[in-house]
């Protein structure tokens, strides 16, 4: 086994080890201090998840896009990893807590917020994208009348979300699309942009879990798969990040089987 870098590869910054350990097809989600600003947002990802991602996907002073930034966990993962990030959010809150976030870490360089639409601010970008990563938002996902992870009983929040809360009421919003299917239309429509900036043989990771529409359970990933295809990507592999610290619900019991989500897709593509 291959424990030394290799000149050859033109893709990353890893060992040989390194890289198989990163190439299995399932790892388990790792927190660490600074994921706790995050779950001021209704759905974050957590930092070691993003960096693990970004050291597969890039080498140092790549730059890499998150086209829904959220609170901006894909930029600390750019920080801490050294890559320039480009991180792109339609809600002027969360811009602003994501400034705050980078502001309180003390980082000042290389990663740069656009609060704005990201099917209008792509086209804008004056630079070609080494890598693109990102968790889009669920069509009306956050707007289901459950009551998502609860507070643990010390008053501390456990999980992404309490109750119903969801992004914003902009029709821009992937969420607020009036279908599933205007939701894909313009999930694809802002990737087309994605592929037109990203630099060729580079890669897409999209996070993102299976749920459910009028309670019944929807195969997204293979929605997702298609849509990027026909975009021009080619696909080459989902991993599976397991958050098993999630709390099991009895959504069905006892009439019928419904399941408990507690993993994400981790659907990654080349631009060929």
């Amino acid at each position: 086994m291959a424990t030394k870098y290799d000149p050859r590869n033109k893709l990353n910054d890893l060992t040989g080890t390194d890289w198989l350990k990163l190439t299995n097809s399932f790892w388990y989600s790792e927190k660490c201090k600074d994921d706790k600003f995050a779950f001021q947002h209704p759905a974050p990802f957590l930092i070691k998840d993003i960096e693990k991602l970004i050291l597969m996907f890039t080498k140092k002073g790549m730059k890499v896009l998150d086209p829904f930034c959220g609170v901006s966990t894909t930029l600390v993962a750019c920080h801490n990893t050294h890559r320039e990030g480009r991180g792109i959010d339609l809600n002027e809150e969360y811009c602003k807590l994501a400034e705050k976030r980078l502001h309180d870490l003390n980082i000042t360089e290389n990663q740069t917020i656009i609060c704005g639409d990201s099917l209008e601010e792509i086209p804008k970008l004056n630079e070609k994208i080494d890598y693109c990563v990102t968790s889009p938002p669920y069509y009306n996902i956050l707007k289901n009348n459950g009551q998502g992870l609860r507070t643990k009983k010390d008053g501390q929040r456990n999980g992404s979300r309490i109750g119903v809360e969801y992004y914003s009421d902009d029709e821009r919003d992937l969420e607020n699309q009036k279908s599933y299917d205007e939701f894909l239309d313009l999930f694809g429509r802002i990737m087309g942009e994605v592929f037109k900036k990203l630099e060729d043989r580079k890669y897409t990771s999209i996070i993102i879990s299976d749920f459910t529409i009028d309670k019944k359970e929807v195969c997204v990933q293979a929605d997702i798969v298609r849509i990027l295809t026909n975009i021009g990507f080619e696909f080459v592999g989902t991993t599976v990040l397991l958050q098993n610290h999630k709390p099991l619900y009895p959504f069905g019991y006892p009439f019928a089987y419904k399941i408990n989500h507690h993993h994400q897709n981790i659907i990654s593509f080349r631009k060929v």
